[in-house]
C-alpha cells in the first residue's frame, strides 16, 4: 500500500522525489503528492492519479529545495482526491507528514484534536498525525524527532511515516511499526522510503527499520533511535537487485517482462538446494527433528499466495501424508484454530508485508506452532518472524498482478513438500532426486510455452466481449483454475470464477448458455476423463470451451473450440506449466479490453493494512 520516499542532501530534491515515487508506484496511484523545503517554508503540491500528473505539475514551478517527502497514495480512509493525498500538513502549515499503515483511533483522536482547535482539511487518518505532531512540536521545539516519538505513543495502529519541518532545515525523521521504512544513505545524500527499489539507485546499503524504530536523516548523516528515544546501531542489509530490474527491458509491459522471466525464476530458486544428491535449505532454521513431529501443517496467504497454498496442501499430504490446510491470513486468527507445538505454519506473502498474514503468524508463535516463511523480500517482516524461510528468488515484481512471484511460490512449497516427505520417509532419497530433477526441467517447458503464443491470443480474442467466465479443473487442476480466474478479473475487470469442475452441475452450470466462456485444465491427469464428461455437460449448453490440454492430445478437440497446448509433465507439476497460459490468455483480454495490465484499479501490489 502506499509509497513513501525522503531525500534530504545538497541538490535539489523535486527530481528524486519523482524517480522514486514511479518506481513506488505499484503500491498506490489514486494520488500523489510531495511537501519540499523551500526558503524558510514548506511547499506542498498535490495531484489526483498518477505519478505522471504530479510530475507536470512540478515541472512548472521553480522548486529548488534540497530536503522533501513524498507520497503515492492507495486510499483507505477518504476517497481518491486533491485534498486527501498525502502529504498532510499542519495547521500552521510548518510540519508535514506521509503515512502508510491505519490510524485505528484516528476517529477519537480527530474528536480531541479538534476540541483543542485543529482545523482538518481531509477525511484521512493520516492527518491526525501531522496535529499531533504540531502539538508535539510545540513541547519540545527544534526536535522534530522526539516530538514524532511523543506524537506515536498516541497512535493505534500500523505505520510508516515520515515528516517534515519548516524550522528544521535539511531534516526528515521517520518511524514504522507494522509498516515498512527503509533508509539509506547515498554519496551525498540521505533517503528513505517504503521500499529498497526507491533507493537502488542512490545505495545499495540499507537498514529496515524494526516496529517502534525511528531514525533522523541530514544531508550529512543518518541516526537511528530505538522507541524509547535511545541511539542504536541497527543492522544494514546489503541490496544486490540489478537495477535493470526495474525498468521494462525493451517489453511493452512489466507483465510480460516478468511473465517472461519465469524460466529464470524457477532455475534460481532452486540452485544449490540440492546437495550431495540431498536437498539442502540453508535458510531452514528448523531442525529434522523437529520437522519430523509435525503433524499439521496450515498454510496462512492472501490472494495469489493462498492459490500457491492450494496447490502445496495437494502436494503435501500426496506426498508427507501430513493433514494440510489452506487458510487466508485475514480470517485465520480469528476462527480459534487448533494448533499445538506440532503445527507448522507455513506464511506466503510475496512482499512479506502483508498486514493480515503477519497479524496471524505472530498469533500462531503464541500459541507455539513452528512458523516457516516463503517470501520474495530478503529481511522482509515475515522473513524475520518465521523460524525458516524460503525465498523465491523472484527479485522485484513490479506489475501489480503477480506472475513470476506466483510461480516462485509454488516451487519453494514443492520443495518444502519434498522436504517434509524426506523428513518422514515418505519418499526415499531417489523419488525426491528424480522429482527435484523434473521441477527443475519445468523452466525449459515454460520457455517452450512462452515460444508460441498464437494459440493464447485466439483463445483471448473470443472470449473478450464476454460479461464473466468460468474456469473449471480437477484435482490439483482445480487450484490452478482459481489462481487464472483471479488473474483474469484483476486485470481485464471481466468477471470469472473458478469452479471444481464436477461441482458444475451443482449450480454453476446454470449460467452457462450459448458462448459462454469455460475455461479448462485439462491436462493429463488421473482425473482426465471425468473433466472430460464434465466438460461435455457444459458443450451441449453451448459454452465456449477453451482448453489448457497436454501435447499430443487430438480428443479433446472435439469438444474445446480453443485448445492451448503445454508440453507433457507429471501431474504434480501441471501447476507450473498451465498457470503461464493462463497468465498470458489474461493479459491479452486486459490487452483488447484496453485495461492497463501493470496498474489495475482499486489495486496495490502489497496490502500492508488489515
Amino acid at each position: 500500500m502506499c509509497g513513501i520516499v525522503g531525500c534530504t542532501g545538497s541538490m535539489p530534491v523535486k527530481k528524486v522525489l519523482v524517480e522514486g515515487l514511479k518506481r513506488l508506484e505499484y503500491r498506490g496511484y489514486d494520488s500523489a503528492g510531495v511537501a519540499i523545503q523551500q526558503d524558510g517554508a514548506l511547499e506542498v503540491v498535490h495531484r489526483v492519479g498518477k505519478v505522471a500528473g504530479l510530475e507536470s505539475e512540478l515541472a512548472c514551478r521553480d522548486l529548488r529545495g534540497t530536503c522533501g517527502i513524498g507520497h503515492t497514495r492507495w486510499a483507505t480512509h477518504g476517497r481518491p482526491s486533491t485534498v486527501n493525498a498525502h502529504p498532510h500538513a499542519s495547521c500552521d502549515g510548518r510540519i508535514a507528514v506521509v503515512h502508510n499503515g491505519i490510524i485505528e483511533n484516528f476517529a477519537e483522536l480527530r474528536e480531541q484534536l479538534q476540541a483543542r482547535g485543529h482545523v482538518f482539511a481531509s477525511e484521512t487518518d493520516t492527518e491526525v498525525l501531522a496535529h499531533l505532531l504540531e502539538e508535539a512540536y510545540a513541547e519540545c521545539p527544534g526536535d522534530l524527532l522526539t516530538a514524532l516519538r511523543r506524537a506515536l505513543q498516541h497512535v493505534i495502529g500500523a505505520y510508516g511515516v515520515a515528516a517534515v519541518c519548516a524550522d528544521e532545515p535539511g531534516v526528515i525523521v521517520c518511524a514504522r511499526k507494522d509498516s515498512p521504512i527503509v533508509v539509506g544513505r547515498g554519496k551525498d545524500a540521505s533517503y528513505v522510503a517504503s521500499d529498497i527499489i526507491a533507493l537502488i539507485d542512490a545505495t545499495r546499503d540499507v537498514v529496515v527499520l524494526e516496529d517502534g524504530q525511528l531514525a533522523r536523516l541530514t544531508s550529512e548523516s543518518i541516526t537511528y533511535f530505538d522507541e524509547r528515544g535511545r541511539e542504536i546501531e541497527p543492522e544494514i542489509t546489503h541490496v544486490d537487485w540489478d537495477v535493470d530490474l526495474a525498468e521494462k527491458g525493451g517489453y511493452p509491459d512489466f507483465m510480460l517482462k516478468e511473465i517472461h522471466e519465469q524460466p529464470r525464476v524457477v532455475r534460481d530458486t532452486l540452485a544449490g538446494r540440492m546437495v550431495g544428491g540431498e536437498l539442502s535449505i540453508d535458510e531452514l532454521g528448523l531442525s529434522y527433528e523437529e520437522l519430523n513431529l509435525i503433524d499439521r501443517v496450515y498454510v496462512i496467504a492472501c490472494g495469489t499466495s493462498y492459490h500457491a497454498g492450494l496447490i502445496a496442501k495437494n502436494l503435501i499430504e500426496r506426498w508427507a501424508r501430513i493433514p494440510t490446510e489452506v487458510e487466508v491470513a485475514s480470517e485465520f486468527r480469528y476462527r480459534n484454530p487448533i494448533i499445538t507445538p506440532s503445527t507448522l505454519v507455513v506464511a506466503v506473502s510475496q512482499s512479506g508485508e502483508t498486514a493480515d498474514t503477519l497479524a496471524a503468524i505472530r498469533d500462531a508463535r503464541i500459541r507455539g506452532a513452528k512458523v516457516f516463511g516463503i517470501t520474495n523480500v530478503v529481511g522482509s517482516p515475515v522473513a524475520r518472524e518465521s523460524d525458516g524461510v524460503i525465498y523465491t528468488k523472484a527479485n522485484k515484481e513490479i506489475a501489480v498482478a503477480s506472475t513470476k512471484s506466483f510461480l516462485g511460490q509454488v516451487v519453494s512449497l514443492t520443495l518444502l513438500a519434498l522436504l517434509l516427505a524426506q523428513t518422514k520417509g515418505r519418499l526415499t532419497t531417489a523419488q525426491v532426486r528424480l522429482l527435484f530433477r523434473e521441477l527443475g526441467d519445468t523452466a525449459e517447458q515454460i520457455e517452450r510455452i512462452l515460444h508460441d503464443t498464437e494459440a493464447i491470443d485466439e483463445a483471448a480474442y473470443a472470449c473478450k466481449d464476454a460479461a464473466s467466465a468460468l474456469f473449471v479443473g480437477r484435482g490439483i487442476g482445480s487450484a490452478i483454475c482459481y489462481e487464472g480466474a483471479l488473474k483474469l478479473k484483476e486485470i481485464s475487470y471481466l468477471h470469472a470464477e473458478a469452479y471444481a469442475a464436477g461441482e458444475m452441475k451443482h449450480g454453476p452450470i446454470a449460467l452457462i448458455d450459448d458462448g459462454f466462456p469455460v475455461i479448462a485444465v485439462a491436462t493429463e491427469s488421473p482425473v482426465y476423463d471425468k473433466l472430460v464428461s464434465n466438460l461435455k455437460e457444459c458443450e451441449a449448453r453451448g459454452a465456449l470451451i477453451v482448453a489448457i490440454a497436454t501435447e499430443g492430445d487430438e480428443e479433446i478437440k472435439k469438444i474445446a473450440r480453443h485448445v492451448i497446448y503445454v508440453p507433457k509433465v507429471r501431474d504434480c507439476f501441471t501447476p507450473i506449466t498451465a498457470s503461464v497460459p493462463l497468465q498470458l490468455f489474461a493479459r491479452a483480454i486486459a490487452l483488447l479490453r484496453g485495461c492497463d495490465v501493470d496498474q489495475p484499479r482499486n489495486l496495490a501490489k502489497s496490502v500492508t493494512v488489515e
